[in-house]
C-alpha cells in the first residue's frame, strides 16, 4: 500500500497546479493518470492543439490581406506546427515535476474502494493508495450519441491529439453538434477550403452562451459553411468512398454526402469507478464553492464537476481545493463561476463575460449598455477585420457586470474586462481610463464614454 497526504486522480488543469501549491507547503503527493503525464485534454487534444491550429490559419489569413494575393495553406504543415506546440508543453511540464521530490505522477486508472482509498490499474498490476486528502479532477470526454453509423464518424481527438487521424482538409464536411467544439472547426476547415455543413439538434447552435453575442458572430459566418437547426441526424452509412448522413427536417429524412463527418455534441465527466458508493453525483460530481463534496475531504475540481468546461476555471479550482486542503478541510477559499471569461475560438473570435444582456432579461436585472464598432478601430483597419463591442453595466451603481466582444483581439479583451468586473469597476472608471493606442482595448474606454 501507498500511503500519501494528497492524491488527485487525474494530472490536468484541474489536478496539478494544485499539486504544485500542495508540494510547496510539504504535503506528500501522489497523481494518477492515465495519460501519465500531465496537462490533461487540454494538451492532449483540447485548446492548446486547436488554438495552434486556428493561430496558423489567422496569420495566413492576415498575411493574404496584407500581400492582397491568394496564399496556398499547407494542412500537413500546420500540423506539423502543432505537434511541435503539444511536445514543447509536454517537455516543459515534465521539467516542473522533476522539481519536486515530495510530488509524483503515476501512470493508471484510479477506483475508490472507499472514502479514503483507491486501487490503480496499471501495466504493471494494481496497487493500493490511501490518502487522506483527494482531489478528483478526471476531466470529461468526447461523447458520441447512439446514432446508427456512429463508427464512420470522427471526434475532435481524432483532429487535435499528436500525430492527429485527419490529415487532409476534406472538400465536404458535415458536423454533428453546434457547440463552440464544433463551431471552431468549423469555421477552421471552411477557411481551409471545406464546404461545411452543421446540423443542430435544438434551434440555434451554441445554445447557452447569449444569444445577442451569438447573432453578432454570425454575421461573419464564412459562406461555405450551412447551418441546419432543430434536425435530427438519424443515420451515418457508408457509399463507395464516401459518407452519408441522413437527417430528419421538419417530418422529412434528407440526406447530404460528405468526406467526413464529426461529432461533436459535447462532453461528458469522467466519474471514477466507486465514487458513486459514497459521494452526490447528479451526471456530474456535486460540489460546493469551496470544491467540496459533501465528503469534506473529497474534492472535485475542473470538468468532472460540470460547473464550467474550460482549463483556465479548472486550474482556479485546483488551488481552491489545494488551499483548503491546506486548512484541514476549512474552506477559506471559494471558486467564482460567475464572472469567467469564455471565449469560441471562431475566426473572428466571440468572447464574452459575466452578466450579458440575455442573462440579465432572465433575471429581470435593470443594466444600461454600451457598444463600439470595431470599423472605427485603428487595428481592426490594419487586418481589414470587423466586430463589436458591448458592455453591459448595472443601471443603479453603474458598475460593470458584464460584457461580450466578437472580432479582433476579443479573447485578449475578455480577461480584461473580467478583471474590471473583479475589481467592481465603473462605467466611469473605464471612461476614464487611458487604454493604450493604436490597441483594440481603446474600444473600451470609447465604448464607456459614449454614457457621459
Amino acid at each position: 500500500m501507498i500511503e500519501v497526504d494528497v492524491l488527485t486522480i487525474g494530472a490536468g488543469g484541474g489536478a496539478y497546479p494544485g499539486a504544485f501549491r500542495l508540494a510547496r507547503a510539504g504535503f506528500n503527493v501522489l497523481m494518477v493518470d492515465k495519460k501519465g503525464v500531465m496537462s490533461g485534454n487540454c494538451l492532449a487534444e483540447g485548446c492548446v492543439p486547436s488554438k495552434a491550429i486556428r493561430e496558423q490559419i489567422h496569420t495566413y489569413l492576415r498575411f493574404k490581406v496584407f500581400n492582397n494575393v491568394d496564399v496556398e495553406m499547407d494542412y500537413k504543415r500546420i500540423l506539423s506546427k502543432k505537434d511541435e506546440v503539444q511536445n514543447i508543453r509536454y517537455k516543459l511540464h515534465e521539467e516542473e515535476l522533476k522539481a519536486f521530490k515530495n510530488l509524483k505522477l503515476i501512470k493508471g486508472v484510479a477506483r475508490f474502494k472507499d472514502e479514503h482509498t483507491v486501487v490503480v490499474e496499471s501495466d504493471k498490476g494494481e496497487e493500493v493508495v490511501k490518502a487522506k486528502y483527494i482531489i478528483i479532477a478526471s476531466g470529461a470526454d468526447v461523447f458520441v450519441p447512439p446514432i446508427k453509423g456512429k463508427e464512420y464518424a470522427i471526434t475532435s481527438t481524432d483532429i487535435y491529439k499528436l500525430n492527429p487521424n485527419l490529415t487532409y482538409v476534406p472538400k465536404e464536411f458535415a458536423i454533428v453538434g453546434g457547440g463552440y467544439i464544433g463551431l471552431e472547426t468549423a469555421f477552421y476547415f471552411a477557411n481551409l477550403g471545406s464546404n461545411v455543413y452543421i446540423f443542430e439538434k435544438l434551434d440555434r447552435v451554441l445554445a447557452g452562451i447569449d444569444r445577442y453575442a451569438t447573432q453578432t458572430l454570425l454575421k461573419y459566418l464564412p459562406k461555405n459553411i450551412k447551418i441546419f437547426t432543430s434536425v435530427e441526424v438519424q443515420e451515418i452509412a457508408l457509399k463507395d468512398k464516401k459518407k452519408v448522413l441522413y437527417y430528419k427536417q421538419d417530418d422529412a429524412v434528407k440526406s447530404v454526402e460528405v468526406d467526413e463527418v464529426l461529432m461533436a455534441v459535447g462532453r461528458r465527466p469522467v466519474i471514477p469507478e466507486g465514487a458513486d458508493k459514497f459521494l452526490h453525483i447528479n451526471k456530474a460530481i456535486e460540489i460546493n464553492n469551496a470544491c467540496q463534496t459533501n465528503i469534506p475531504h473529497i474534492y472535485a475540481s475542473g470538468d468532472v464537476n460540470g460547473k464550467i468546461p474550460l482549463f483556465h476555471t479548472a486550474i482556479r479550482q485546483s488551488l481552491v481545493c489545494a488551499h483548503n486542503i491546506m486548512a484541514n478541510n476549512t474552506p477559506v477559499d471559494y471558486a467564482d463561476f460567475e464572472n469567467v471569461p469564455f471565449t469560441v475560438f471562431t475566426i473572428p473570435a466571440m468572447a464574452f463575460v459575466g452578466i450579458t444582456k440575455e442573462k440579465a432579461e432572465n433575471l429581470n436585472m435593470d443594466i444600461v449598455e454600451t457598444s463600439f464598432d470595431l470599423k472605427e478601430d485603428s487595428r481592426a483597419e490594419m487586418y481589414a477585420e470587423e466586430g463589436e463591442l458591448r458592455l453591459f453595466f448595472d443601471a443603479k451603481s453603474l458598475k460593470l457586470v458584464g460584457a461580450y466582444i466578437v472580432g479582433t483581439d476579443a479573447e485578449q479583451l475578455v480577461s480584461h474586462l473580467g478583471l474590471a468586473i473583479k475589481l467592481g469597476a465603473t462605467a466611469r472608471d473605464l471612461a476614464e481610463y487611458q487604454d493604450q493606442h493604436p490597441m483594440t482595448q481603446e474600444c473600451i474606454s470609447k465604448a464607456a464614454r459614449k454614457l457621459f
